[in-house]
């Protein structure tokens, strides 16, 4: 369930590399129990944010407050390109990122069951679909209960039943209480999982809010006609589907 206290907020942030402004005057809050959805085209700025959010990343200017409880972890981080270390089992690796937030076995085994693949314990990581190991991703990053779960692109590449699987494990997680951001281009997926949206264009906001208040606002029936009413620019139908951003 949300409440009405952000457990994280973003305010004011700005992103540059040199001379190259990533983001401008971003302010984004991120609340318990609800799925956030970071959309927009490639190339404006959603991975730097999610970076930044996740606490791996410095902003050039603003700020990022955590609100949430003392934990050995605050916040899970998946990102768009998982990888682990091959020779290891599937369960074998969960048991490695448990131990380091002094969780054990059973740990390991229970976010392998959460996602779909207590099956494919004893399996080797090398050997798993794309999948599969974005499943994998996602349970090391549930490890230790994290209050905040950070997923870019958890559903980039994969075929529209495991993608469906993927936004399903997302509501399942804010179902408990978690908070998930999540970056995606499937705007149909977000506009069944999210509750809130947060539109990024050329690295600043551009609409938040529910998929349905967006919607009502704009006179549109779908999220992905919100997209192409707000993104600058006259490729924005296609950009939706191009590279990571």
């Amino acid at each position: 369930m949300t409440t009405d206290t952000p457990l994280l907020e973003a305010s004011n942030v700005d992103f540059a590399y040199g001379d190259v402004s990533i983001l401008r005057d971003v302010s984004v809050s991120i609340r318990a129990g609800e799925v956030t959805a970071l959309i927009g085209p490639n190339g404006t700025g959603k991975t730097t944010l999610l970076r930044a959010l996740a606490g791996l990343q410095v902003p050039t200017a603003g700020s990022i407050t955590y609100h949430g409880p003392e934990t050995a972890r605050e916040i899970g981080y998946l990102p768009q390109h998982p990888e682990f270390r091959p020779g290891f089992t599937v369960l074998e690796t969960l048991r490695f990122y448990a131990s380091l937030v002094g969780r054990g076995d059973d740990d390991a085994m229970a976010r392998l069951e959460s996602v779909g693949l207590a099956d494919a314990a004893t399996r080797q990581v090398e050997a798993l679909s794309g999948g599969m190991t974005r499943l994998v991703g996602i349970a090391q990053a549930t490890i230790g209960d994290p209050p905040l779960v950070v997923l870019d692109e958890p559903a980039s590449g994969l075929d529209p039943g495991m993608s469906k699987h993927v936004f399903a494990v997302a509501s399942e997680l804010a179902a408990t209480g978690t908070a998930v951001l999540l970056s995606s281009h499937d705007l149909e997926l977000v506009e069944r999982t999210a509750g809130e949206v947060v539109m990024l264009d050329r690295g600043t906001v551009v609409e938040r809010g529910s998929p349905t208040s967006i919607r009502n606002r704009l006179g549109v029936d779908s999220l992905q006609a919100v997209y192409e009413a707000s993104i600058a620019g006259d490729l924005s139908s296609v950009r939706v589907q191009g590279e990571t951003a």
